[in-house]
């Protein structure tokens, strides 16, 4: 089954409800205060860098049109995690994202039979509407914001997954967040429930023994200032692969907003057992653009 014009339709639908809106309001770029828009997680969207929140990516408020663009780096014990890609945020409300995940094998490509240096990678494709709340300008109650999104990714050793148990090389995951900024705490709490069917976020495709999982995610950060935040992140994982057992993933993390463009991400990560090795943990880098 292709998913590619079910995306589409639902991005369509999606842009249709900030429509009315944009129409009757005049574009002011900027706006948003630092780190209010996210950083950009591994598949692209505004949120943390395992996790997505209920914030919408970009500078732009709901006046105006924000833009990100992201590139994120992960060196752990066996494997070399690469990502980039781009996003943009209409009027706070719709968040549109493409990511390009890569899974580079190093020495262990050879050992699983694939060659020395062997990358998998795929595509991933994002849409996520803000439909109630505001984390940082509802302070006077304990509404957070919420937001549904989705993510449409793609494979692009469709051969290979399926010959290691996936059944698809293409699929579907649809999460809702709910994200918290207390200010005179100085806390921001998220927590996101995600629908998939993903081996390793969809870098060893869809589904296996099992097919789609509710899987919960939690974020929570305490800002130091106005410019630097530090936190954890804690995503659950479905174990779908019969031959490799597939852990949950951790990280803290530290990012700091060098100004209101550029915000420079540090943390380590532990993305336990992948594809047979164990114990796959190191440091995370990652900077991000925004407009």
């Amino acid at each position: 089954m292709k998913w590619a014009p079910s995306i589409l339709c639902a991005a369509v639908g999606m842009t249709v409800v900030v429509a009315p809106v944009a129409a009757s309001q005049t574009l002011e770029p900027g706006g948003k205060l630092l780190l209010t828009r996210g950083i950009s997680n591994v598949e692209g969207s505004g949120g943390g860098g395992l996790t997505p929140w209920a914030l919408i990516t970009g500078n732009g408020t709901d006046r105006g049109v924000g833009t990100s663009a992201h590139y994120s780096y992960a060196a752990v014990a066996d494997f070399d995690v690469e990502s980039f890609g781009a996003a943009v945020g209409l009027y706070d409300r719709l968040e549109l994202s493409w990511s390009q995940m890569t899974l580079d094998t190093r020495e262990a490509g050879a050992a699983l039979g694939l060659g020395e240096g062997y990358e998998i990678g795929q595509d991933i494709w994002g849409a996520k509407l803000r439909i109630a709340g505001d984390a940082v300008y509802g302070q006077d109650t304990w509404l957070p914001q919420i937001a549904v999104g989705l993510q449409y990714k793609t494979s692009d050793r469709g051969d290979l997954v399926k010959a290691l148990g996936a059944q698809e090389d293409e699929g579907i995951d649809v999460y809702a967040s709910a994200t918290k900024l207390f200010l005179s705490e100085s806390i921001l709490a998220n927590a996101t429930l995600r629908y998939t069917s993903a081996n390793q976020t969809g870098l060893l495709g869809f589904m296996g023994d099992t097919e789609m999982e509710l899987q919960p995610e939690v974020s929570l950060g305490y800002m130091l200032s106005r410019k630097l935040i530090v936190g954890g992140e804690y995503r659950f994982k479905p174990d779908n692969l019969a031959f490799a057992q597939e852990d949950d993933y951790f990280d803290v993390f530290g990012a700091y907003a060098l100004n209101k463009n550029l915000t420079l991400t540090a943390g380590y990560v532990d993305l336990g057992s992948i594809a047979t090795f164990e114990n796959q943990r190191g440091l995370y880098l990652s900077a991000q653009i925004g407009f």
